[in-house]
Parts: structure tokens; sequence; C-alpha cells
């Protein structure tokens, strides 16, 4: 134990990232739920009392021009994008991931066109995005198909109209091939649309790279924005004068305070808008996201994998052989920033493990899940977290 405890110190001492830590609101818990519910940016809660008692108690009604409530969807949306590789003017926050899913979805198949009439979803998708398409699918009169994502590209032909996709399992942590996959629907002919829930802000994404057509994303987990923060939409450039909304609300017009009878969507991501916009948590992600500033998302790329790596290493010194199984794959191409293990009384292990304060989450029936956010996470407390449970497990 002592070999790896001293490993782990060096490593946190050559940690590029080690002095982000300061900039978040935290104890000496080992805090590994990050991919459920980010830690608190210390910045936030002085910006969140300026917007309740200057901006919304002083200014009132001035605040949606004087203090940028109006622009602060796309305005935060052009914040966001540089993480997720995206230029400017392609991203809007707003509403909630299912929601944006809902939008995104629909919208795809009215942009595929006459004659698809099949949505392809993640068959081990989140259940809400699975909630969500089969909906979908019964308003725009398509068929539902699940696959498996690594069978999508078999399964595609000349009726599919859109596929939705998760970035990585959330309950695994597998990492699926958004290039691969994105190349394969379009080689279809069809609308690829991805959710990046458990990805944004844990690795490099590269929408416009890849030339994904439409994503979602939640940021209250890496992206830290706080319980219930707003989700963003991902338009591409090229799909955005034709990317019809299912939900045209008042703040997505051409002319938001012309009061018409009729609607004409607004260009650009703007389309992606509804209603009023939710401003003191939008306003809060805001402040939450300069944890970013002079943050490489490649750098939290590789301290994410050598997070990984030495907590699987630590496990594997620490935990009885046979106690518990890693579901997450050990290859990097195929990982994203958790660790989940089975485990057969997994329930009561991470409440003994949230006792001794270890905080990671259980996924019915027999899942540990531990999240990584290389942003405050260092390499010390993951050998503790190995240790803990360790002794949790003996």
């Amino acid at each position: 134990m002592s070999e790896l405890r001293e490993r782990a110190e060096k490593l946190d001492a050559a940690d590029e990232l080690a002095h982000k830590r300061a900039a978040f609101v935290l104890d000496d818990v080992v805090y590994l739920d990050g991919n459920s519910l980010g830690a608190l940016p210390a910045v936030v809660p002085g910006r969140v009392e300026d917007v309740v008692r200057r901006q919304w108690g002083a200014l009132r009604i001035r605040s949606w021009e004087e203090s940028g409530w109006w622009t602060a969807p796309e305005r935060i949306g052009d914040r966001i994008a540089p993480l997720v590789g995206a230029a400017p003017g392609q991203v809007v926050v707003g509403d909630s991931t299912s929601v944006n899913v809902f939008k995104a979805l629909v919208g795809a198949v009215r942009l595929a066109g006459e004659g698809r009439d099949e949505i392809v979803v993640d068959a081990t998708t989140f259940p809400t995005d699975g909630y969500i398409a089969e909906s979908a699918a019964r308003m725009t009169g398509c068929t539902l198909r699940p696959v498996a994502p690594a069978e999508v590209p078999g399964a595609l032909g000349g009726r599919t109209a859109a596929v939705l996709l998760n970035h990585a399992d959330y309950r695994t942590g597998r990492l699926h091939d958004l290039p691969a996959l994105t190349a394969a629907v379009h080689a279809a002919g069809a609308i690829a649309v991805w959710d990046l829930c458990h990805t944004a802000g844990a690795l490099p994404v590269e929408l416009d790279g890849h030339g994904v057509d439409l994503a979602v994303g939640c940021t209250y987990k890496y992206l830290n924005g706080g319980p219930g923060s707003p989700a963003f939409l991902y338009v591409r450039a090229g799909l955005q004068d034709r990317f019809d909304s299912p939900l045209p609300g008042w703040n997505s017009h051409a002319e938001p305070f012309g009061m018409r009878s009729g609607y004409k969507p607004a260009a650009g991501a703007l389309r992606g808008r509804v209603g009023t916009p939710d401003i003191l948590s939008m306003l809060a992600l805001e402040a939450a996201l300069e944890v970013w500033d002079g943050v490489s998302v490649d750098a939290v790329r590789a301290k994410s994998l050598a997070l990984t790596d030495f907590f699987l290493e630590c496990v594997a010194e620490y935990v009885p052989e046979g106690r518990v199984e890693c579901l997450t794959p050990l290859a990097h191409a195929e990982r994203g920033s958790q660790i989940a293990l089975r485990c057969p009384d997994a329930g009561d292990v991470m409440k003994a493990l949230i006792e001794r304060g270890v905080v990671g989450d259980f996924r019915p029936p027999d899942v540990l899940r531990f999240g990584f956010t290389p942003l405050y996470v260092g390499f010390a407390e993951v050998e503790r977290a190995a240790g803990v449970l360790a002794g949790t497990l003996a």
C-alpha cells in the first residue's frame, strides 16, 4: 500500500491541473460522483447573490438588456462550444436534456425528409432518451428500432431517418466510437444525434471535426453547473437554416417582440430556444464555466485516463480477488471518465463507502459507479478510495 501511496503523491505533485481544485468548494470527502452532480465552483455563490440582489433586486426588468439576460442562452452556448469541439454560433443553452433530446430528434426526422420513417435508438441508452425516442417516433409516424451501438452500422438503411446515440454508456462508462458511427449514419443518408451527458467536459468530443448533425448534453455533471442547470443543444451550422424545431416558442422567433400570430424562426442556433430562459440557474452555470479558463480539454482527458488507470491498479492491489468485476473497458479509446465495478451487494457497499467518506453511486442491480472529474480529483484521493473499498469488502 505504501508504494502506491508514494506514487500517488508524486503524481499529484506533477499534476498540471492540481491547482484547479482550489476553484471548488470541497472538503475531506473523496468525491467520485461528479458524473452525476459536479462540485460547486467557489465563484458561483457570490455571482448568484449579485444576480439576485443587484440584477433582479435593483435593476429588475432592466437586466434583460443591461445585465445581458436576453443573450445568455447563446453567449453561454459559445462558452461551452470549445469544450465540445464546436465553432461559435452552434450551441444554445436552455431547457432540460430531455426537452433538447426531443427537439433534436424530431428536428432530425424533419431534416431527413420524405421516405425515411425509422428512428434508430441506442438500445443501452439512459431511460429518458428511450422514452423520448418512443414518443418522437409516435408523433412523427416513424418506427422505433432499438439497436446496440456496435450493431448500428449494419442496421441502417434507406428508411433510416435519425439515429440517437449516447457517447458514453451511463452504466459502464464504455465510450462509443463517435467518428465511425457518425460516418456510418451519414453514409446511410440519415441524421446523427448524440447525447453527450457523460462526456462533455470530460474528454474531447470534436463535434465539428466529425460532422455531427445535432447533439445535446447536460451541464450539471462534468461542467459543474449545479443541480438542474440548463442543458445545451448543438445544431451544425450547415443545417441551421433547415432545422425545424418541434417546440417553436416566442424566444426563437425572428421577431420575438413583434408578437406575430405566425411563426418565423430566427436564424442560427437561436432556433433551439423556446420560452423565457431560466436566468438564475443559467447565470450560475455561466459563473461555473469560469473554472475552464486556461484549461485544455486534452489535458483533462490525459488526467482522466491516468486517474482511472491508477484506480484500477489500486483496486487490483487492495481488493480481494474475485470480489468485484470491472465493467468498464480497459482500452483507453473505449473508456469514458468513470469506472463501474460489479459487486453482488453493491447497494449496501456504496452506503458503507459513503459513511466512510468515499462518495460514488449505485446503479441497480449490482453496479458501483465511480466518476473521476480531473479538475478536482487527485491521485491520493483515488488511492484512498480504493483502500476504503477494500476495507469495506474485506
